[in-house]
């Protein structure tokens, strides 16, 4: 992305006084939700999904300045981690309620745990990495605009090299996700095959050097407080913001899911789209406040440990949650349908680790995953009952014929890219210079 300096915070933001309000603003935000959580309060059906959201929203703007300035103190891909994994806390939440739930009544709570995962993923890469390089495309042009520049503009929004290691893991949890879809159980064995992904990902991502951010806003504030202060009120945002969103997310998309109900919808397309919407909302929020501040490659990396976060980690999770509620290790039940959406989950994920094999998204291919994400999304709402599985297994398929043309022009990327992810140490990824950032 061609470098251009963003007037990447408001001006009320810029001093002390516009941050304090600012952190106030977002704290106040998350109280009534808390508060009504805790003291065990009842909201009425209209007012609970408006109380619980703006829990969750000013969760997420502490979160996302917590998470900015825990990088003087660790690694960036450290801190995009810890906040990927926080910020994935609702998605726990709702998850693991169906998957409890199901230990007890396998035939109507197992197909909703897996429809709230595989909808929260899809959403996860359909709306937010497009929402990443489109929202800073437009960002570039209207700075460019308002400062009269004429040339052209690279909107390209091009990963660091660190973040080889995020795209190597979620391809390798990918490879093991397209082998689901052709089992009946998602099985205890699945489980330590995707926990163990998910445990080398943080090992190695944990041995990265810390580096100075550049700190705006609220996190400028925080980051100037003596070390030992300053670690104390960047642990204490980030466990008050990770316990409200696991105190509000659950109530949030049961809220939701109520108010459609009584208006007739399909409880499994309530589960797979609404209640991920609340699920989401930090993670995708997060990665918007980045990518407005030009922060590309740090908004896309957030996304993309947080969907690393959903294949292994949470995935991984369900079939010990419902073991520990049914009593037995049988494995989380999958039918038809749940292989299917498995199947077409892993096929969107190869498409877009492929477009991601040169480290770089452009806003055509953004507009690409955000296309077929929508014309999936309205075929499902659209065709009858009948024809739905030949439209899942159609779209999933079209995923994969992309994913591989795009992985034979941009063949002579996969070496490096792996050997960046896997191999490489660490320390020589954020100190040696890429000839993608050279040209930065």
């Amino acid at each position: 992305m061609t470098p251009m300096a963003p007037e990447s915070t408001p001006s009320s933001l810029r001093g002390p006084r516009g941050q304090v309000l600012a952190l106030s603003a977002a704290f106040l935000l998350t109280v009534p939700g808390a508060l009504s959580r805790i003291s065990g309060a009842t909201l009425d059906d209209v007012v609970a999904p408006v109380v619980f959201g703006f829990a969750i929203v000013g969760s997420a703007f502490l979160l996302a300045w917590a998470a900015e300035v825990l990088q003087l103190d660790v690694s960036q891909g450290l801190a995009l981690t810890v906040l990927a994994l926080i910020a994935v806390l609702p998605e726990y939440a709702v998850d693991f309620t169906f998957a409890y739930k199901a230990g007890e009544n396998p035939e109507k709570f197992a197909p909703l745990a897996l429809a709230n995962m595989t909808g929260g993923n899809r959403l996860l890469i359909g709306i937010g990495w497009s929402m990443v390089v489109l929202l800073a495309a437009w960002r570039m042009k209207s700075i460019a605009r308002k400062r009269g520049y004429e040339g052209e503009l690279d909107t390209d929004v091009a990963l660091e090299r660190p973040h080889a290691i995020e795209i190597m893991f979620l391809t390798i949890a990918t490879l093991y996700s397209l082998t689901l879809p052709f089992k009946h159980t998602l099985t205890i064995f699945d489980s330590i095959i995707l926990i163990s992904i998910f445990v080398l990902f943080v090992v190695r991502i944990w041995r990265a050097p810390s580096a100075q951010p550049h700190l705006v806003g609220p996190a400028r504030l925080i980051g100037r407080l003596p070390a030992t202060r300053r670690r104390v009120v960047v642990g204490a945002l980030l466990a008050y913001a990770a316990g409200v969103i696991f105190l509000c997310a659950a109530p949030f998309a049961e809220s939701l899911v109520h108010l459609g109900e009584q208006a007739g919808i399909s409880t499994f397309l309530l589960v797979q789209w609404v209640a991920p919407l609340a699920s989401e909302a930090p993670e995708l929020l997060v990665a918007a406040l980045f990518a407005w501040r030009l922060n590309t490659s740090a908004g896309l990396g957030t996304l993309l440990s947080s969907k690393v976060n959903q294949w292994t980690l949470l995935v991984g999770s369900l079939p010990i949650v419902y073991a520990i509620s049914a009593g037995h290790l049988t494995g989380l039940p999958l039918d038809s349908l749940q292989r299917e959406e498995l199947f077409l989950t892993a096929a969107q994920s190869v498409f877009a680790i492929a477009i991601l094999a040169n480290r770089r998204m452009s806003t055509r291919e953004a507009w690409t995953l955000f296309g077929l994400f929508i014309s999936q999304f309205i075929l499902g709402a659209v065709l009858p009952d009948h024809l739905r599985e030949l439209e899942r297994i159609g779209v999933g398929t079209v995923y994969l014929v992309l994913a591989a043309i795009i992985l034979v022009q941009q063949r002579s990327y996969l070496r490096p890219l792996a050997r960046d992810g896997l191999t490489v140490p660490v320390d020589e990824l954020f100190h040696e210079t890429a000839p993608d950032e050279a040209r930065s």
